[in-house]
């Protein structure tokens, strides 16, 4: 069991970033790989590998799955992890630790619009672009540029993440102890009781800070896009 000076991160909290953090790397090695086989205009070290893009495509497909979870999670019970009404202004203090605990949150924020978008451009995508040599397209240099920032975002989470706890921080989203409250035995009866708690959840929704309901929204909106838009683009 953890002890009271090691960071405790909630059970659910830590399967979800471990599951999508490892989706989304797995996403942006394969993406890398899709462009070295494909484009090459900036250069390029891996060998071809034509079925690289299904596999890309895959990863991508798992991130979209995964994202409408994270996003829940992240909007209510980690909402204090995310962007508040007086983040920016405690960023000007970034010699103190509440201008650091402000960088992280616009960080992890601006992580899940990323991821967001990154997998929105990507449906955006025809699968035949790429073989054909078609470059050209806005929704590929989108979804390349957001790979880049996702890229970015991750370093800057990690090394924000190391600055406000050290090791042991970064250490506590990968540990596999948990708390008899965080017991994947009692999550039957912690999902009858969302389940039966769902009708509060509009008002659960109000509460939340206006930023928290546009990004909330936003975000699951461009997920059921992702998934009708293609659709009728065939």
């Amino acid at each position: 069991m953890p002890t009271h000076r090691q960071p405790y991160q909630p059970l659910l909290l830590r399967l979800l970033h471990s599951i999508t953090g490892i989706i989304t790397i797995a996403a942006i090695l394969t993406a890398y790989w899709t462009y070295d086989t494909f484009d090459r205009r900036w250069g390029y070290f891996l060998p071809e590998f034509k079925d690289i893009e299904g596999i890309h495509g895959t990863f991508g497909l798992f991130t979209l799955l995964m994202l409408p979870l994270l996003l829940v999670y992240a909007c209510h019970r980690g909402a204090r992890r995310l962007i508040q009404p007086d983040t920016i202004a405690q960023m000007q203090h970034l010699d103190q630790p509440i201008g650091h605990y402000s960088l992280h949150r616009v960080i992890n924020t601006l992580s899940l619009v990323t991821l967001a978008f990154a997998v929105f451009s990507g449906k955006m995508m025809d699968v035949t672009w790429l073989p054909k040599g078609e470059l050209h397209h806005f929704w590929y240099s989108a979804h390349l540029v957001s790979w880049v920032i996702m890229i970015g975002c991750i370093a800057a989470h990690t090394l924000v993440s190391a600055r406000i706890g050290g090791v042991p921080l970064l250490q506590s989203i990968w540990r596999w102890s948990y708390r008899p409250t965080d017991s994947p035995t009692r999550w039957g009866e912690q999902v009858q009781g969302w389940w039966r708690g769902f009708s509060t959840f509009k008002l659960e929704w109000q509460r939340l800070p206006g930023g928290l309901q546009i990004l909330e929204g936003a975000i699951l909106v461009s997920v059921i896009l992702a998934w009708i838009v293609p659709i009728f683009k065939h």
